[in-house]
């Protein structure tokens, strides 16, 4: 008699995660900036959205159309570009996808940095010296990563490809984290405003 077993071992086919990075912000970058106002500026940034008139890639594009799942972070700029994209269809938006912080060093006030330096400087002290001025710090962001790749991988079990809209040094934490359990990064365009990196099941 045959058996009637179905088969419940064969292992589950995930689909791809597109880790993308946001569009280019509205706010300008052309300025220098002592560290109090960096701590402005990035305030103004976590809430504004994207330049208008973008176009995003055409095959970031291809893959949102096709993709089983589309998910941003909360922040303006992250929804805005995905938007873009999506048109009038609805995605979620997950707070575990936000930026981690960037609270500048207190130099004199004296030294005027660009936003572009000012962000590089602050992530150092962030990451190497635990400067968080109450914030978020390295190891939550991380323990968040991690959350937020899981979150993906659930996503991806499905076995249709998830493209995410997010933020440039978090989608490095949950690319880290997704490594650690096994996925590969099969391709990367690095960290520009609209770039995304793929990852597949290892």
């Amino acid at each position: 008699m045959a058996s009637d077993v179905s088969d419940q071992s064969a292992p589950v086919r995930h689909g791809a995660i597109i880790l993308a990075r946001h569009g280019e912000p509205a706010l300008s970058r052309k300025v220098l900036l002592s560290a109090a106002e960096y701590r402005a500026f990035w305030a103004t940034y976590e809430i504004g959205g994207i330049l208008p008139g973008q176009t995003p890639p055409d095959r970031l594009r291809k893959f949102v159309a096709e993709c089983g799942a589309v998910v941003s972070s909360t922040r303006l700029r992250a929804i805005q570009s995905a938007r873009t994209m999506v048109g009038e269809r609805e995605f979620p938006h997950h707070e575990i996808l936000i930026e981690a912080p960037l609270p500048p060093p207190n130099f004199p006030s004296w030294l005027k940095l660009s936003p572009k330096l000012w962000g590089f400087i602050a992530r150092v002290w962030w990451w190497f010296f635990n400067h968080h001025e109450g914030q978020e710090t390295r190891a939550e962001a991380e323990a968040r990563a991690d959350r937020a790749a899981a979150l993906l991988i659930g996503l991806a079990a499905g076995g249709e490809n998830v493209v995410v809209l997010a933020h440039g040094f978090f989608n490095h934490l949950i690319g880290r984290s997704l490594k650690k359990l096994g996925w590969r990064l099969v391709e990367s365009e690095g960290y520009k405003y609209w770039s995304m990196r793929r990852f597949e099941r290892g």
